[in-house]
């Protein structure tokens, strides 16, 4: 039997409750293999992010970089933080943490992403799952990186979905606005998988009870905790959630993404985020009727980039659920 293509990925994250789901998934799955992570401020501070990131891959056994990031907004003051959401510390509010080895990459997430972008152009991943700033910042750093990346795939945005911090905005766009606009105006390959298709997949707790039970392992006791506090959050905030204790995965849909495009249906086109006003934070495609609001840098041309605006729903659950089953904390 031939094996799935390998795809080569950096990981750039806030974790975060469901950025936990998705580094967990993409440590599970056969055909990814994560290089290294990159972290940032969003659903909490960089520098809880970065901890959280090597607590996470160490529970999991796993020896993998992880790099600290942009702290704040490019250009905006910083927000308050969705303690209520992840908990304050991004993981539910552990109770305890297990003592784990492991140490920081010194070189900033930005140097990072483009040091293995340059030493192997054309194979690797980036999948943003927070604010954009890393990838902003390392722009600057090589502004040929949309050349030396495979793709760009990004949680965040939305087009046709209400917002999640605003009538319009999703909230990593809304949190770093300025940097999203630069990343959406870059030439590279681009896919946005954003609320359209991220509110449609619905994880029920017990789907996390039971791999708990089945794998039996610290790492997958503390996913369990983590989803526990998130799915409360949504309990309290949707009636359809709070009958099955369920939660939005958000970022897992990243990586369903990258492995299985096929369950997704996309509109192509301009991408433009707005800077200002009321808006703030809002993404919109180019298409009669709605106006460019972003503020762009001279000089920057848009791309042409893809939205997921459909996505099949119980097969995402199906493959999130035989992924994490499968026995890779043995391997």
């Amino acid at each position: 039997m031939t094996s799935p293509p390998l795809h080569k990925v950096i990981f750039d994250t806030d974790p975060g409750v469901d950025d936990a789901m998705a580094l967990y998934f993409a440590l599970a799955h056969p055909a990814i293999d994560v290089l290294g992570i990159g972290t940032t401020f969003g659903n909490v501070t960089v520098e809880q992010a970065a901890a959280n990131a090597l607590y996470l891959t160490a529970l999991a056994g796993r020896s993998i970089p992880v790099t600290q990031g942009i702290a704040a907004p490019l250009r905006l003051p910083m927000r308050e933080l969705p303690a209520h959401i992840h908990g304050a510390d991004g993981l539910g509010n552990l109770a305890m943490r297990r003592p784990v080895k492991g140490q920081l990459d010194p070189r900033s997430s930005a140097r990072f992403i483009v040091d293995l972008a340059r030493a192997q152009p054309g194979e690797i991943t980036l999948v943003a799952v927070g604010p954009l700033g890393n990838l902003s910042l390392a722009l600057t750093l090589e502004p040929s990186l949309p050349q030396l990346l495979r793709q760009v795939i990004l949680m965040g945005g939305t087009l046709e979905e209400p917002g999640n911090v605003s009538p319009l905005a999703e909230a990593n766009i809304w949190c770093d606005p300025h940097a999203a606009d630069r990343v959406f105006s870059a030439a590279w390959k681009l896919t946005m998988v954003g609320l359209d298709v991220t509110h449609r997949v619905i994880l029920p707790l017990k789907l996390f009870e039971r791999l708990a039970a089945r794998q039996n392992h610290p790492a997958t006791d503390a996913l369990l905790h983590a989803v526990a506090f998130y799915s409360r959050f949504y309990s309290q905030q949707h009636a359809q959630l709070a009958e099955i204790q369920g939660c939005v995965g958000h970022d897992i849909l990243a990586f369903l993404y990258l492995v299985h495009p096929e369950l997704f249906s996309v509109r192509a086109g301009r991408i433009h985020v707005c800077t200002e006003g009321p808006g703030l934070g809002q993404t919109t495609m180019d298409k009669e009727g709605l106006p460019d609001c972003a503020q762009r840098e001279p000089g920057s041309s848009p791309s042409s980039t893809q939205a997921c605006t459909r996505v099949q729903a119980e097969a995402c659950i199906a493959m999130i659920e035989d992924t994490l089953m499968s026995p890779w904390l043995d391997r």
